[in-house]
């Protein structure tokens, strides 16, 4: 199998994503995507095992290059309410950009098999111990509250951009996804913060 590196990989995989965005990963033949990157039906299989194979190197793709991004976007943000803010713009904006991505990952991808669920697991956690990293420096600095423990609070922050995300992509981008990104912020710091620092702010 060759190298997952060049120009070639990446056109494949910048191919599937409009692919499998237009028709459905169960209707997605390798032979659409090689069709789409302009390359023989053959070609993909130099790269990737099967159809499944694709799927879960576009998400693992995408997805490390989001996580890298947002690390660097977080490490030049001071306060630890500014990475909130950083983290959940960089998510919603990372869709709102690209649209075909966006249905690939809320849609697409909930509607695939055991195989491809497992093959995506580690890059999600990845950006799972990101967010986590977040919530943590948060309670350390005691703008956080350390009442909840923080799986549970990386669920509810991960689970409202999610939400919102899908909401989006289902509602075929009617509405101004990255004007959500104050609103949320508000709402997850006034869930976040310490009583003190509500009845200051109050």
């Amino acid at each position: 199998m060759a190298k997952r590196t060049g120009d070639k990989y990446q056109t494949i995989i910048d191919a599937a994503v409009r692919v499998i965005a237009k028709y459905g990963y169960h209707n997605s033949q390798v032979a659409k995507i090689a069709r789409e990157a302009n390359v023989a039906d053959g070609t993909i299989y130099l790269y990737f095992r099967n159809k499944d194979d694709v799927l879960v190197s576009v998400f693992r793709e995408k997805m490390g290059e989001f996580i890298r991004a947002t690390r660097e976007r977080l490490e030049q943000v001071s306060t630890v309410e500014g990475k909130l803010r950083e983290l959940i713009f960089m998510h919603l904006s990372h869709l709102a950009q690209n649209r075909d991505m966006a249905v690939v990952t809320q849609i697409e991808l909930r509607q695939s098999n055991p195989v491809v669920r497992e093959g995506i697991r580690e890059t999600l956690k990845q950006y799972y111990r990101l967010i986590e990293e977040v919530i943590r420096e948060g309670m350390a600095e005691g703008v956080f509250r350390r009442d909840v423990d923080v799986r549970t609070i990386r669920m509810m922050i991960f689970g409202t951009l999610d939400e919102a995300a899908t909401s989006w992509v289902m509602k075929k981008g009617k509405f101004d996804l990255l004007a959500q990104v104050d609103p949320i912020h508000r709402l997850l710091l006034s869930a976040l913060r310490k009583e003190s620092q509500e009845e200051e702010t109050a």
